[in-house]
């Protein structure tokens, strides 16, 4: 039997996006990988970038090389924020074989898939940014952020979540109960609710406001 392949993950930016990568790394190891340090060599480096400052590409630029000195033959994969609005400019920084917009960074299927040799992206228009995948952080201490809604419909000058995330959209009541408890049965003992505007809970999955 061969040895489990193994894989790195480095989170930058919000709590929303730290439960997101966290959820995304849960999902690897169950489907038997095993995850080791940034800084250690890996199979696979996953990149879970933000595009809140304007330091995004340096950062991404950074870790990539990073990724590559540990390991020249590891695949890179790049998603989060920053992937979703500048794919192309992802795509092209030497190292990365996959970039995953905001429909996509939940697709474990094609991260284990990818090939060393590969240089893809997978973004869609920010206006078919239509679903809501539940993710909660999973570490060493008792603590724990759920994420219960994403994305922001208010477009102010500054800001570009509207243009990474897309329409406000949340789950429902049940489901995000349902999540609790998974926390809760791997060890968390307080649990923080994040979003990107969790004042915007109520709307739809797809963003829709939900009947009464």
């Amino acid at each position: 039997m061969g040895r489990s392949q193994t894989f790195a993950l480095h989170t930058l930016g919000c709590k929303l996006n730290y439960a997101e990568g966290s959820s995304i790394g849960q999902q690897l190891e169950q489907q038997g990988w095993m995850r080791v340090d940034f800084a250690q060599p890996s199979d696979c480096y996953i990149i879970n970038t933000c595009s809140v400052t304007a330091q995004a590409d340096k950062k991404c630029r950074n870790l990539v090389r990073q990724a590559k000195r540990n390991n020249a033959e590891a695949k890179v994969v790049v998603i989060g924020c920053y992937a979703q609005l500048k794919p192309e400019a992802i795509a092209s920084i030497p190292g990365v074989n996959l970039v995953l917009g905001a429909n996509a960074k939940f697709d474990v299927d094609a991260i284990m898939a990818v090939d060393a040799d590969a240089n893809s992206v997978d973004v869609e228009s920010i206006k078919e940014v239509n679903r809501f995948d539940p993710a909660f952080s999973q570490n060493d201490r008792t603590r724990t952020f759920l994420k219960v809604q994403d994305g922001c419909d208010y477009h102010c000058t500054f800001c570009t979540i509207p243009l990474a995330r897309g329409r406000s959209r949340s789950t429902s009541i049940d489901k995000v109960l349902q999540t609790a408890h998974k926390a809760i049965e791997l060890g968390a003992k307080e649990i923080v609710l994040t979003g990107v505007n969790i004042g915007d809970f109520g709307r739809s999955e797809d963003g829709r406001q939900r009947g009464s």
